[in-house]
């Protein structure tokens, strides 16, 4: 009786331990779960077999009482709780006698798959190879037999399983089999590769921005050094020639740095979502005329050819933003003149996409056209693989680009973002060897134009112009024509010297010659001399050259040469100049006046620092206007209380000592005066963002001009508030 005690006892207990463990295996990984598992399942077997022999041979459980008693039922209890936890198990347990016929086979996954326990139990292993030929199971149980426990992962029905097996015995410890199971593992497998593509990613960052770190250290240091050693040099210069020089050499570094620092500001915004487009109307032709004039300079130092072609389809008057337009665009140019050799070329190209069917469109898109901006160069193009990182931020085509051309490798990722604001996208064609191009479309809205009237060049008798133009280079040719199309005068052509000889003798001579400097079989100042031959003093000559003009005035003009025209050529350029030298009527309602003269009006400038306000008096000197210093908030609130009528206009600095611009504005503004109120206030301040200015704005200021200054920008401000 004593052993039938302890064998009623302690098989519950030993199935209570084994439920235990297994549910507490639960949360460990997979693995652990998996070597618990199988270990109750072996009970589970062993308990069946043990039970069913003693409820079939009453010797085999002699020394148990026959009829159950408690423990009897809490054993069958135990055994079915166990069940159902490996019936509820979220993979698959099954089990094979030694000679391979499939005893167990339970398991959530089996109701994800549409099958059950029954399907295989009591059918041989080699079946469940038939259902799914990668299933390597056979092998590995072989193998279990032979050398013990096996862990692999198996492609199961597409996905990833981890599959443990290990040798079943009975109590004697005699071989009955093999007990296994298998988890389904691909979503934890698909999560570990995302995992460690994330981290491949973030550490490519990471690399990216100590790349980006160290060639900014670089792009800033460099035109420091530059401002700091022409600044010594030119003060021991004796010759006006050389602290010019030196003075140049410090402009061009400073405009530099203030690049670098601007894109370094623009993508501190871009990644803050606070960069903003301020839409205006602008003319297109204008904007593109002030690109080229900030990067000729860098092409006639490097002799590059540069073209511009523009559309005549493009609306005069658009509405967007022109600085973001020319940000883009100069940005472009920049890159194809860095990576252009000298004597190379570089093309500008503006156009109307699609211009039939944009013509279709414009009632549903709401009056808007869509642009094509192109920038071609003959440089050293790019491969595939450098044109993927292109448009990421903190990048280059390669690092040792960044050694050997420089820059901050954020240009295009801010022209990317700039492009997608205006509604388009940007792209590049290149190939290793061959040059590139970049493009970029953007979407804009017709503005409603000051002077629609269509443009007319003629005679002021009203005789037809007559117009030939003398270039080898196709697209001067090109804009010739097309200008002579919208404006109603007659152009011809030639290529060269030759053939425009050959024209004035067919057809007489021009009224307007206009003949570029350097071409191959004649250049320009040898043609307009013997054109001086035909015509003596009825003509006008005018000689056109992407080179620096300075060298050969002389010389043209003493062969004949009327005026000069720097290249690129613009629509706007050649027709003032046509008529400047035709007599053309002009609207008398149109006078030329001098807008930077102001003369009679006084401002108050608040700035603590000095050199600060000895740069903007030096920039005011020549516009004789009036300028009060003060040098905090708290003198600039006295000296307009003082004398409130006198001045017109306060540029306000923001940050200062005793009382900043801010408090200033808001005490000038609480003031019981008539001026308190009216008065123009402008923040002065290198705080550029958003933010910064709707502050501005919100203390009552007028306006707001960022640092460093920009003379244009003070220019058109003071227009604005003491002359409009």
């Amino acid at each position: 009786m004593k052993k039938d005690f302890q064998l009623s006892v302690a098989i519950p207990l030993l199935l209570g331990a084994s439920l235990t463990l297994f549910i507490f295996a639960g949360t460990q990984v997979v693995l652990h779960r998996t070597a618990v598992a199988l270990a109750c399942c072996g009970t589970i077997l062993w308990l069946y077999r043990f039970l069913a022999r003693r409820d079939n041979d009453p010797h085999a459980g002699a020394a148990i009482p026959a009829e159950p008693d408690q423990s009897d039922k809490l054993l069958r209890d135990n055994i079915a709780k166990l069940h159902a936890v490996i019936t509820n198990y979220t993979g698959v347990i099954w089990s094979v006698d030694i000679h391979g016929i499939i005893t167990t086979f339970n398991g959530l996954y089996l109701k994800k798959i549409g099958v059950t326990p029954d399907f295989l139990e009591g059918k041989p292993l080699s079946l469940a190879k038939q259902k799914n030929r990668h299933l390597d199971i056979i092998e590995y149980v072989e193998k279990t037999l032979r050398e013990g426990p096996q862990d692999w992962i198996s492609p199961i029905d597409n996905g990833k399983f981890r599959c443990h097996t290990s040798p079943l015995h009975d109590g004697k410890g005699n071989l009955m089999g093999v007990v296994g199971s298998a988890d389904d593992i691909t979503d934890m497998i698909a999560l570990q590769e995302q995992l460690q593509d994330a981290v491949t990613t973030a550490k490519a960052a990471s690399k990216a921005k100590s790349e980006f770190l160290a060639n900014m250290s670089h792009e800033i240091r460099t035109p420091l050094n530059a401002v700091i050693g022409m600044t010594i040099m030119g003060k021991s210069a004796v010759s006006l020639e050389r602290k010019d020089y030196c003075f140049g050499k410090i402009e061009s570094a400073s405009s530099h740095l203030l690049g670098v620092i601007n894109d370094i500001l623009d993508m501190a915004k871009i990644e803050a979502g606070k960069l903003e487009l301020s839409n205006a109307s602008f003319n297109l032709e204008q904007t593109l005329q002030h690109v080229a004039n900030v990067v000729n300079f860098r092409i006639a130092e490097k002799h590059q050819r540069f073209t511009v072609h523009i559309d005549g389809n493009i609306p005069r008057c658009l509405h967007g933003d022109d600085q973001r337009i020319a940000q883009v665009i100069t940005n472009l140019l920049g890159n194809a003149v860095k990576f252009t050799p000298e004597q190379g070329s570089i093309h500008l190209d503006a156009r109307l996409k699609e211009a039939e069917e944009e013509k279709e469109k414009e009632k549903e898109e709401n009056n808007r056209c869509t642009i094509q901006i192109s920038v071609t160069d003959s440089g050293i193009g790019l491969s595939p693989e450098q044109q993927q990182r292109l448009f990421s931020s903190f990048t280059q085509a390669e690092t040792s680009t960044s050694r050997k051309f420089g820059g901050t490798g954020l240009g295009l990722a801010i022209s990317k973002y700039i492009v997608k604001m205006l509604g388009g996208k940007i792209w590049i064609e290149s190939e290793l060897g061959k040059g590139a191009t970049f493009a970029f479309t953007m979407s804009l809205e017709h503005a409603e134009e000051s002077d629609p009237s269509p443009l007319s060049l003629s005679h002021a008798q009203g005789m037809p112009l007559r117009v030939l133009a003398v270039d080898d280079q196709p697209v001067t040719l090109e804009l010739f024509q097309e200008l002579a199309a919208q404006a109603g005068f007659l152009c011809d052509t030639a290529s060269g010297g030759a053939n425009a000889l050959r024209l004035i003798e067919e057809k007489g001579n021009y009224d307007l010659y206009f003949i570029d400097w350097k071409m191959p079989d004649m250049d320009g100042v040898v043609l307009s001399r013997k054109l001086r031959e035909y015509d003596a003093d009825h003509s006008i000559i005018v000689l056109i050259s992407a080179a620096e003009l300075n060298a050969v005035e002389n010389e043209a003009r003493n062969a004949g040469v009327n005026s000069f025209l720097q290249k690129p050529l613009f629509p706007s350029t050649v027709t003032e100049c046509i008529k400047e030298y035709v007599h053309i009527e002009e609207d008398p309602l149109v006078q030329p006046q001098d807008q930077d003269r102001f003369e009679g009006h006084c401002i108050l400038l608040v700035e603590d620092i000095e050199i600060n306000r000895e740069i903007m008096l030096a920039l005011l000197e020549s516009t004789m206007l009036a300028v009060d210093c003060a040098e905090n908030g708290v003198q600039a609130v006295d000296m307009f209380s003082e004398a409130p009528a006198k001045y017109k206009m306060i540029f306000m600095d923001l940050q200062m000592p005793e009382m900043d611009g801010y408090e200033a504005t808001r005490r000038i503004r609480a003031m019981d005066i008539p001026e308190a109120g009216s008065i123009p206030i402008i923040a002065l301040s290198a705080n550029v963002f958003r933010d910064d200015i709707e502050k501005c704005l919100e203390v009552g200021m007028n306006g707001h001009v960022g640092k460093p200054l920009n003379l244009d920008e003070v220019l058109g401000t003071l227009r604005r508030y003491l002359l409009d």
